[in-house]
């Protein structure tokens, strides 16, 4: 027969004061005094403390506890109450000392120490804290879509083709066959369309590009989704703006107290997120470019604040050298298209737009590429079976919790960062 489990988690000792109780987690802090010696305790839900008479138990930080005793209220304890008369019980000693203090508030030591002992470091409040508005962020993603009507779904990482984004790609031998780390989930999810005609994915991406950047990584978490049935790309813009409102939600829902940590500012997400053309921005900025650059992201969203109040900004009709073969340009001028990107805080987070859903149209616009059909007859065999207009979108996970959380780099909102230089731990 299985018990439940008697042990209380630090966040629910307010409401069990007077009893005795069990807690378990790692010691934080040990500090010792003439008469007292107190031992702060943490576990998932945060910080308890433990009061021993004399000298108390002699452990190093991070040793991992249970420890029994009686909830005493005390306004100078974590959460105003704390643990008295306890017994402590050893469940895993050391074998090594941390990296660097957990207990100290702030973490000085530099990211390629943090990365390197990624499994100890996260453990400190702030180094972890963005994983876990990482996590409220997902939450939110999945919650939204569901309450749509879409259908989560979950495809290959391994494919036979390197033909959706150039040569950027990872090469691997799969059982004497050439295959490749998928770039995204595209080709299914919209093939997924003639299935259950809403879809969403989380799961990762793999970009074999140079960049050794701080908002680049080599594999990310990308939130996808496309939806059918769409009259053209303001559709998917209209659902993004609620998938990014649930996310803001679920973080001050699911992540309030990691959020407080870190002092982030959640955004307000508008009604209706302004969106400005791309050639209307190119004016804007006095330039003419096929994309917008860094500085160019910068400067819009600061006028997107400035005229409008938000901080986020749709940019539309990108010109279609610069999109994928699949996108449906822009009615009345085929240059554009009905794509867009959303930027956040000075930075592109999302891209997306309508995608081309006519057989003959993906025929026309390889040969328009000068494109060969054959290594996409796979994927072109969905259209010739009939798909519905549709389109959808891609998010970068790390960078959308970078941005939220005003980190400077993005390795530190990614739990085993893989880039030009890492491949461990």
């Amino acid at each position: 027969m299985i018990h439940p489990t008697t042990r209380v988690l630090a966040a629910e000792l307010t409401g069990h004061v007077g009893e005795s109780v069990e807690i378990s987690g790692w010691l934080h802090r040990r500090r010792a005094l003439k008469s007292v010696t107190f031992l702060v305790i943490r576990d998932r839900s945060g910080l308890a403390q433990v009061v021993t008479t004399g000298a108390g138990p002699n452990l190093p930080e991070e040793t991992v506890l249970r420890i029994r005793g009686t909830v005493t209220a005390n306004p100078q304890a974590p959460a105003g109450v704390e643990l008295t008369a306890p017994t402590v019980e050893v469940l895993s000693s050391l074998a090594e000392a941390p990296p660097f203090s957990l207990f100290r508030p702030t973490v000085e030591a530099a990211l390629p120490v943090v990365l390197d002992g990624a499994p100890v470091a996260l453990r400190h409040p702030r180094l972890s804290a963005p994983h876990r508005v990482s996590a409220a962020s997902v939450a939110g993603f999945r919650a939204t879509l569901d309450g749509l009507g879409f259908t989560e779904i979950h495809t290959p990482k391994v494919v036979s083709s390197a033909t959706e984004s150039g040569a950027d790609v990872f090469a691997l031998d799969w059982f004497g066959r050439e295959a490749y780390l998928a770039q995204s989930p595209q080709f299914f999810k919209q093939a997924m369309v003639g299935v259950f005609e809403r879809v969403y994915e989380t799961g990762p991406v793999f970009r074999a590009e140079p960049h050794d950047t701080a908002r680049h990584l080599a594999q990310y978490t990308s939130l996808d989704a496309e939806l059918g049935f769409i009259a053209d790309h303001r559709e998917v813009m209209a659902v993004l703006r609620e998938v990014v409102a649930g996310m803001v939600a679920s973080v001050a829902g699911r992540a309030g107290a990691a959020a407080d940590l870190l002092e982030v500012k959640l955004p307000d997400v508008p009604a209706e997120i302004p969106q400005l053309h791309f050639a209307e921005a190119m004016r804007l900025l006095g330039v003419d470019e096929p994309d917008l650059a860094p500085a160019h992201e910068r400067w819009l969203s600061e006028w997107a604040l400035r005229e409008h109040g938000s901080e986020f900004l749709f940019v539309v009709g990108y010109p279609m050298r610069k999109r994928p073969f699949y996108t449906h340009p822009e009615p009345g001028r085929p240059e554009y298209s009905n794509s867009f990107d959303l930027l956040f805080r000075g930075l592109e987070l999302v891209t997306g737009g309508q995608r081309l859903h006519r057989y003959e149209d993906y025929l026309a616009a390889l040969a328009a590429r000068g494109e060969p059909v054959g290594p996409y007859e796979g994927y072109l065999r969905s259209f010739a079976h009939g798909m519905p207009p549709h389109g959808g979108f891609a998010l970068g996970l790390e960078r959308w919790t970078a941005r939220l959380t005003g980190t400077d780099n993005i390795r530190r909102t990614t739990l085993f960062p893989r880039d030009l230089h890492r491949l461990t731990p």
